[in-house]
């Protein structure tokens, strides 16, 4: 199912978001929307975006996490530098 990603990009940003809910819904196009719920109802977040902005605008929402990085992490990626040519 095609909408997979867009409710693990959800989930993810409700869980960086306790204090608030953010609801998923999807058009008969194809189109997926973000709502918030407040107090005073359901508020939309943005218009309709197809599945790939969608995913990208709700990644880029709320607090980020840090990304994790091992010492073997960091050795590797010091490894992937390229050298320069002599």
């Amino acid at each position: 199912m095609r909408s997979t990603r867009a409710t693990a990009a959800l989930s993810r940003l409700n869980v960086r978001c306790p204090d608030q809910h953010y609801t998923l819904s999807s058009t008969a196009t194809g189109l997926f929307f973000l709502s918030r719920q407040t107090e005073a109802g359901e508020e939309q977040v943005c218009a309709g975006m197809p599945l790939d902005e969608f995913v990208a605008f709700v990644n880029g929402l709320g607090p980020q996490t840090v990304r994790r990085v091992t010492r073997n992490d960091a050795a590797f990626e010091k490894q992937l530098v390229r050298k320069p040519r002599t």
